[in-house]
């Protein structure tokens, strides 16, 4: 088949070909084997899978997964490569067992991906049609929730919120260049007994030009000073509780015992929180004027900080925003529908009466405390049904940490069992591992901003290192932050996302191996190259890419025209790895053709070329960097 018929095929995998080049490959050997092999050429289009490496071909077909009765895999593989026509596009394929191997022809494949990169730019490797119910109206968009980040205000922003909102960030990117309709969540933990704790606080050690300043910060200290206060509380009231149960064993008469509990009880710190947090409850105007202070001033700050990390959110929801009714409601449904049962005094549902065996798996879940007060479940499954309610979904992602694996199980199988279906089957967990060992070089983190300036003046060190390069950055700290988010983020995002991983500050700020400061140098380099070569984009356009003969030159451009692929198998992974990987593979690939491919000193048409395929580079470099959520340096 030749470039020419193949641009007038029909069809919606040749149309797609403009988001994907390689998928004019899928089209053209799919057509040639269908009358060879008797089985329709969608079926072989959809099993054509990308490879790992470049010897094993562009392109690979598991002959088994055809399911041909009657004969071998290996004598089909053998059979059909004999039979296949060799065209423009591909030579005649290469048998590895029960694999068929296909290899592009290096010219048509220059002269389709690089164009395309060069045109598309930005948009190269994403397809915005795959978001759309209907792929000929632009506006059918689906709708994503992405809830992510999630702190909890005057507490720590801890690893597992770092972790969640840089994981979160990337795939909210992710669906949106897919063109789904994509609303970030941050699920704030704002309300409860440790509100009516933190008002109290603030009364007592609390100062207006520090909440102004910084709010997190201040919250967090007055809240480390009242815990001061109410601990020793505690524990007095805990052990004369011990006491009174040994003499109430041993008959002996109470009544002191538990007059002085009782007082010790109305006056401690954590009776005046309770009681505040009652008015809080009972929608007093004052106690809900000093709560709203705190959590608008909270976002605020944490708004510029995730703008550091090149992330918004579009909704701030949180614990105080669901409904007493809606939580009501919801244990009124599991009680009338008999999932919910009680067990000394609290509320539970029983999963292990299941007769599914997964379902056993999960457990008992509490839903209400002896005290009658109610819990996180019961607020998850208002907050869930609410938002389907809101905004008619198809798809919600709860990005958090796998240490909460069997409480959102429960979540979802209780949303089910209780007639939800709709809402369960379109909910995701998005789980993750611990970060190890994350503290600053003041001691335990507390928020990340403490850690993004850590790394930022770490990197910074490591930058005055290389004077002749550090004298050419025309904002050195400026350029340390940008280099110091990166760093956090591509060693977050490096691994699996269940696998820990250790916090180094050493590892991650380093310019040598797979590391953030790597990759922005990479773009940095290619930039650079660019403005020494002096050319301008129309002389890009005209160059003639047959030139293009070196192996290093041939194997770039196959990696180029992979991307696409690889993005559309990050949508399935859901893994920023995905990503990652192959921005590393190809700039390792990029540094060992410097030598090679150079562009200044040589010939015009060469340098034209050269510099086509540099710019093609560091357009799909960029695009998966801004994919991620980082912002590429260009010096």
């Amino acid at each position: 088949m030749s470039m020419a018929s193949l641009h007038t095929s029909t069809g919606a995998q040749v149309a797609s070909a403009h988001i994907n080049p390689v998928d004019l490959y899928r089209s053209s050997i799919s057509k040639s084997l269908a009358p060879i092999s008797g089985k329709p050429a969608s079926e072989i289009f959809d099993r054509l899978a990308w490879t790992q490496t470049f010897d094993r071909g562009d392109l690979g077909l598991p002959v088994p997964a055809l399911r041909i009765q009657g004969k071998k895999p290996g004598e089909l593989a053998t059979e059909f490569a004999e039979k296949f026509p060799e065209s423009d596009l591909v030579g005649k394929p290469v048998v590895n067992g029960t694999f068929l191997q296909f290899y592009f022809k290096p010219e048509p494949l220059a002269k389709l991906v690089i164009p395309s990169i060069l045109k598309n730019k930005s948009k190269f490797g994403t397809n915005d049609k795959l978001g759309l119910r209907d792929v000929l109206d632009p506006s059918s968009k689906k709708t994503i929730i992405v809830e992510f980040s999630s702190p909890n205000i005057a507490k720590p922003f801890h690893a597992g919120h770092l972790r969640s909102t840089i994981i979160g960030g990337f795939l909210a990117n992710l669906y949106e260049a897919a063109g789904w309709k994509v609303l970030r969540i941050n699920y704030l933990g704002d309300w409860g007994r440790q509100y009516g704790l933190l008002a109290n606080a603030f009364e007592m050690y609390g100062s207006e030009e520090k909440l102004e300043d910084d709010p997190i910060g201040h919250l967090f200290d007055i809240y480390v000073e009242i815990n001061k206060v109410s601990k020793p509380e505690e524990d007095e009231i805990k052990e004369l509780k011990e006491e009174l149960k040994q003499a109430e064993e041993h008959k002996k008469d109470t009544n002191d015992l538990e007059k002085r509990i009782a007082d010790l009880e109305a006056k401690s710190v954590n009776e005046k929180a309770r009681q505040y947090f009652k008015k809080l409850e009972n929608g007093d105007e004052d106690a809900l004027a000093t709560w709203t202070r705190f959590r608008d001033l909270s976002i605020e700050r944490y708004n510029k900080t995730y703008a550091r990390l090149n992330i918004h959110f579009d909704i701030y929801s949180g614990e105080s925003q669901v409904e007493k009714s809606r939580m009501e409601r919801a244990v009124e449904q599991l009680q009338t529908s008999g999932l919910s049962e009680n067990s000394k005094g609290a509320v539970i549902v029983d999963l292990t009466k299941s007769k599914d065996k997964n379902t056993k798996k999960l457990g008992k879940a509490l839903v209400k405390k002896t005290d009658g007060s109610s819990l996180y479940l019961t607020r998850d499954i208002g907050e869930a049904v609410k938002r389907y309610e809101l905004y008619q979904f198809d798809k919600m992602l709860y990005v958090i940490s796998s240490q909460q694996d069997m409480h959102v199980a429960q979540l979802f199988k209780i949303l089910e069992l209780m007639g939800n279906e709709k809402v369960s089957e379109k909910c995701q967990h998005v789980n993750f591992g611990m970060v190890l060992g994350m503290s600053t070089r003041r001691g335990t983190v507390k928020f990340l901003d403490d850690i993004l300036r850590d790394v930022g003046e770490k990197m910074h060190e490591v930058m005055k290192m290389n004077e002749k390069k550090y004298e050419q950055v025309a904002n050195p700290e400026q350029t340390a932050d940008t280099l110091g988010i990166t760093a956090v983020m591509v060693q977050d995002m490096k691994g699996k996302r269940i696998n820990d991983y250790e916090f180094s500050l050493e590892r991650m700020t380093s310019f040598e191996g797979d590391t953030g400061p790597y990759l922005q140098y990479a773009h940095a380099r290619l930039c650079s190259i660019t403005r020494k070569a002096g050319l301008t984009p129309q002389d890009l356009d005209c160059a003639d890419l047959s030139l293009l003969t070196e192996t290093h030159a041939i194997n770039l451009v196959r990696a180029l025209s992979s991307w696409p692929d690889v993005v559309q198998n990050t949508l399935k992974t859901l893994e920023p790895t995905t990503i990652l990987t192959y921005l590393f593979k190809m700039t390792h690939m990029l540094s060992s053709s410097y030598d090679v491919l150079q562009v200044v000193g040589s010939e015009p048409e060469i340098k034209k070329a050269r510099m086509a395929l540099y710019e093609a580079a560091r357009q799909v470099l960029n695009n998966g960097m801004k994919l991620l959520g980082l912002n590429p340096v260009e010096r």
